[in-house]
């Protein structure tokens, strides 16, 4: 046979093939040991001979087809496996993947929340919520206890409800009160006479006989130094000189510019205390020197 005719034959063959997903399925013959299960694609068991091997290889193309579509369905289905969370493309498989679980790839370990703050106990509570308003110098609201306590705010308000209620059925001379939109404690309006009285009984001591003096020579001789004082009085006057500083009638100010030495005068709170404007409207001190004062100045010469 000439390669002309032969190539005829072939075209014709070709032509006449039926791929095996169009065929109709014969019937499965029953396996034995010596005939070999039947193959679904090719639909016979023999080996392929003869001119069955021409057509596969005159239509290589299209036995080739269903690998082809079976290797496009793969990365669909690597696709679904990612979203599904045991795999993500791109990421390198290992024991355990990303994760760090056996058999599994890929999956990122969750992030740990952070513990509850623990419920306290209603005494528990009751006694953080008392000490606190103990140290507080403005009223606190609700909402700051809550967070200090790490508490709900929900259980501050009937708490605080409640202590208040029992500081006035046990009689305490101080109470619990909501003021300015928070709480703080007072004392009770009936015990006002006796608060006032300790509360100005520190301010209206009585100034001693050697600090009135003190005060006095530096009231008319500001700004004055210590040793000036001492010199003027004739005693040491240090200690008088550090109470009438702790009182806030007299205050440094600055140093002498030949020895040093620190310099004196009265505050503002002097010049409130004897009701005054300024140092000018002291009192002038000829009416009150005696009559021999240059007798007595020459006698200490």
């Amino acid at each position: 046979m000439s390669d002309e005719e032969r190539r005829d034959s072939l075209a014709d063959q070709a032509a006449a093939w039926i791929p095996p997903w169009e065929r109709p399925t014969p019937p499965k013959p029953e396996a034995t040991e010596t005939e070999p299960a039947a193959d679904p694609d090719l639909g016979t068991g023999a080996p392929l001979e003869g001119p069955d091997r021409t057509k596969i290889a005159a239509a290589g193309e299209s036995v080739g087809e269903p690998e082809a579509i079976s290797g496009a369905v793969e990365p669909a289905r690597v696709a679904e496996d990612a979203v599904g969370g045991d795999a993500r493309p791109g990421e390198p498989e290992g024991e355990g993947g990303a994760s760090g679980v056996p058999g599994k790839r890929g999956r990122r370990r969750p992030t740990p929340e952070p513990e509850p703050a623990p419920v306290l106990d209603d005494a528990e509570l009751r006694g953080a919520l008392e000490a606190i308003l103990l140290v507080v110098d403005q009223p606190v609201s609700e909402l700051t206890l809550a967070q200090v306590l790490e508490q709900s705010p929900e259980r501050i308000g009937p708490m605080l409800d409640e202590i208040a209620a029992g500081y006035t059925a046990a009689g305490h001379g101080f109470e619990l009160r909501r003021a300015a939109g928070g709480w703080r404690l007072y004392t009770r309006p009936e015990y006002a006479t006796y608060v006032e009285r300790f509360v100005l009984e520190g301010q209206s001591v009585r100034l001693t006989q050697a600090a009135l003096e003190t005060l006095a020579v530096i009231a008319y001789k500001q700004p004055v130094t210590r040793s000036r004082i001492s010199a003027i009085r004739g005693v040491n006057c240090d200690g008088v000189i550090r109470t009438l500083v702790s009182r806030g009638l007299v205050e440094e100010c600055g140093t002498e510019a030949d020895s040093g030495a620190f310099l004196y005068r009265t505050t503002t709170m002097f010049l409130e205390k004897l009701g005054l404007n300024s140092v000018d409207d002291l009192p002038p001190l000829a009416p009150f020197l005696p009559d021999d004062v240059e007798e007595l100045a020459d006698a200490t010469r």
